[in-house]
């Protein structure tokens, strides 16, 4: 009887020690004890990279100089019709909603808008465009082979549309939204069929950390 009792108590003693052990296992590897984000629609992916562009105050931008933020990303141009104004008011939006949620972890977030329009996307012309959708939003231009680069390395497509004015043509291009962790690496996409701020902030919430 006594052996019996002893077996149990051994036994008991065995999984309290496994238990212990991978919950300190587990605290070493997550010590902040915050769950771990779901990895999203990027994970893995290859795009991104370095680059050296002029922002909307006319200063050098790198990208080291993002280094340990979150990066949310959008590529367009200040004289498009529709679909620009359209995803940076949401992306604004989202963004101010996640602000309200969560304002420590909004602040690791950092908007970027880069041109692909540089000819006519100066420094001048972007300090008011991207004011006019979120205060903390950079705005980012250079020279046409710098962002022909940079476009190719973040995987965006931009094509120049005459339309007999040359001063009023129209930037055939994608659309999406990127979000980049503090390291630089792609995390997520959302794509602009069906872009809302809801989207957005949710976005940030799932991933942000």
């Amino acid at each position: 009887m006594n052996r019996s009792k002893n077996l149990r108590l051994w036994l008991v003693l065995c999984v309290a020690l496994l238990l212990a052990a991978g919950l300190g296992w587990m605290r070493f590897a997550n010590p902040t004890g915050t769950p771990q984000a779901p990895p999203g629609n990027l994970a893995g992916a290859s795009l991104g990279g370095p680059f050296t562009l002029t922002n909307q105050h006319g200063q050098t931008v790198r990208d080291t100089d993002f280094a340990g933020r979150w990066r949310l990303m959008y590529f367009g141009y200040g004289f498009c019709p529709d679909v620009c104004p359209t995803d940076l008011a949401l992306i604004g939006r989202g963004l101010a909603a996640f602000e309200a949620q969560d304002a420590g972890r909004a602040a690791t977030v950092a908007p970027i808008f880069i041109t692909i329009d540089p000819e006519r996307d100066t420094p001048a012309v972007l300090k008011p465009f991207v004011a006019s959708f979120h205060p903390r939003l950079v705005g980012l231009t250079g020279t046409p082979e710098q962002i022909t680069a940079v476009s190719r390395r973040f995987g965006v497509y931009a094509k120049r549309m005459d339309t007999g004015d040359p001063e009023n043509y129209l930037m055939d291009h994608s659309a999406m939204v990127y979000l980049f962790d503090p390291d630089g690496k792609p995390v997520a996409f959302l794509p602009h069929q069906g872009l809302t701020a809801a989207a957005v902030a949710e976005l940030l919430t799932t991933h942000v950390r």
